[in-house]
């Protein structure tokens, strides 16, 4: 019941929503791991280092704490990635994630802009550090998917935002040309990536499993129109869902009028929201039936009460924190039981 492959084998009923598994939870215990290195190139054997030893701690927690997370390569990667690659330079502070600034700031220079190779571009050190933390762990661990934002999501990192929102109304084909050149190249890397390091995996954020296809952020769909949705985003959507065989989307936006366009998109898999608690119970009835949902916030009070705080038909994964091992094993022999596992 605690193994890795009994873990999966829960995640994937609970992602099929076959009714064998209705709830899965995680259950964070961090005492004791190394600082975080800063998400910087040249922290490539820093970051590298540090992956290795998280991985290591989490397949002994594996031995003593029974919940469905997974241990796997953690891939310390900001939003920036891909915006660099095509020639954003990059701000990197000392104490917070690195962000990228635009690089075009119209649309007549849309057109300019040349869709980069993945062994010359910024993206390449990516896949070497990949490679070393695979071969360190013996090859079979799971690798976690780097941070991918949706295409049109990357654009906008590209195209200063002063412009690139009202370019939508103005220059809406030059925005969509943009657009394509980002798919271009992000389904370049996860074609190469998925060929080297599987098709399972651990999403970016938050921690789940998924036996195929595509996790991202969607953001930028709280600042448009439910008709602007369909037009710019959605395409982009269905084609990497049907291309990689389903999707997972994160999304921290404000964008409640896009809830009716999410449920849309073909082979949802997971759909995770950041919101206040009052937003997120009208997320958990409204997409029951239709998806499981892995939100910013599951209940109050207690952690093994969550569930049942929750609608009944919905399909659930949740995160705690423990902050001492007493904690974790008190918070996995409850929520194993409030799961209804014996």
């Amino acid at each position: 019941m605690y193994g890795i492959q009994e873990r999966k084998k829960r995640w994937q009923e609970f992602l099929s929503m076959d009714g064998s598994t209705k709830n899965v939870f995680l259950i964070h215990y961090n005492e004791g791991l190394p600082p975080r290195p800063p998400l910087w190139p040249d922290k490539k054997r820093e970051r590298i280092e540090w992956i290795v030893q998280v991985y290591e701690r989490k397949m002994e927690q594996l031995e003593w704490l029974r919940d469905d997370s997974i241990p796997h390569l953690k891939m310390l990667t900001g939003t920036e990635i891909f915006a660099e690659a095509f020639g954003c330079p990059v701000y990197r502070p000392d104490d917070n994630m690195p962000f990228a600034r635009p690089l075009i700031h119209s649309a007549s220079e849309v057109s300019k802009l040349k869709v980069p190779g993945l062994s010359s571009s910024s993206l390449a050190y990516l896949f070497d550090m990949a490679d070393e933390v695979k071969k360190r762990t013996g090859g079979d661990a799971l690798m976690q998917l780097v941070d991918v934002q949706s295409p049109m999501d990357i654009a906008s990192l590209i195209w200063d935002k002063n412009d690139f929102y009202a370019a939508m109304i103005t220059d809406p084909e030059a925005v969509k040309e943009l657009a394509a050149k980002v798919k271009e190249l992000l389904t370049a890397f996860l074609d190469e990536w998925f060929r080297r390091y599987g098709t399972e995996f651990i999403a970016h954020f938050p921690d789940y499993y998924m036996p195929c296809g595509i996790t991202l952020s969607e953001d930028e769909i709280g600042s448009v129109s439910e008709e602007m949705f369909m037009e710019f985003f959605y395409p982009e959507l269905v084609e990497l869902s049907e291309r990689y065989g389903g999707i997972g989307i994160h999304c921290c936006a404000h964008a409640r009028h896009q809830w009716e366009n999410l449920k849309k998109i073909p082979n949802l898999r997971l759909l995770n929201l950041i919101q206040p608690p009052k937003v997120l119970k009208s997320a958990y009835s409204f997409f029951a039936d239709h998806v499981p949902q892995m939100h910013g916030w599951a209940g109050d009070g207690p952690a093994w009460t969550w569930f049942e705080q929750l609608p009944s038909n919905a399909h659930t994964a949740i995160e705690v924190h423990a902050s001492t091992k007493e904690q974790a094993l008190e918070l996995s022999e409850k929520l194993w039981e409030a799961c209804g596992r014996g």
